[in-house]
């Protein structure tokens, strides 16, 4: 069975990060999404959230498993038991800033191969920030998230 891990903050999860997803079930029988748990950057959602609303996204995937991960990625990679580490690139500065960090994970572990999918170009300039600053000013986001997850924030909004 082959198996890749696919890692972010998704804070919130993106149509870019669900179409990874579903580009990455084309090549292997299960993709783990690693929601990462970094304390030293200020999330608009909770981990317990973002793994919720990509729950939901995929909630009739069997193929996809959610899990919350605050170490290296490596070292999923190596409890996984996988060398595939699929990353999602819109443009040529997310091709630099995951070369940089190919490099230097490769030096922990020799066997990883990272596969970098490009963003379809309707999805070129979305980003999880351009959704926060969105719900921040009260404009349209709607065609930038998965179904699911907008009506996951729109629950959440509506009760702040």
């Amino acid at each position: 069975m082959k198996k890749c891990v696919f890692a972010g903050t998704f804070d919130p999860f993106t149509v870019g990060h669900a179409d990874t997803v579903k580009k990455s079930l084309a090549l292997f029988d299960e993709v783990v999404v690693a929601v990462a748990e970094n304390r030293r950057k200020a999330t608009m959602f909770t981990t317990e959230e973002r793994v919720g609303m990509i729950e939901r996204v995929f909630s009739e995937e069997p193929r996809v498993r959610v899990l919350v991960w605050s170490k290296a990625i490596v070292e999923l990679l190596k409890k996984e038991g996988t060398p595939f580490y699929v990353r999602g690139v819109r443009n040529a500065v997310d091709c630099a800033y995951e070369t940089d960090d190919f490099y230097a994970s490769k030096d922990l572990l020799p066997e990883l191969i990272t596969l970098y999918l490009p963003a379809e170009q309707a999805h070129l300039h979305i980003s999880s920030t351009l959704v926060k600053n969105a719900i921040a000013f009260g404009t349209p986001y709607m065609d930038y998230v998965p179904a699911p997850v907008y009506q996951y924030i729109k629950e959440r909004t509506s009760h702040v």
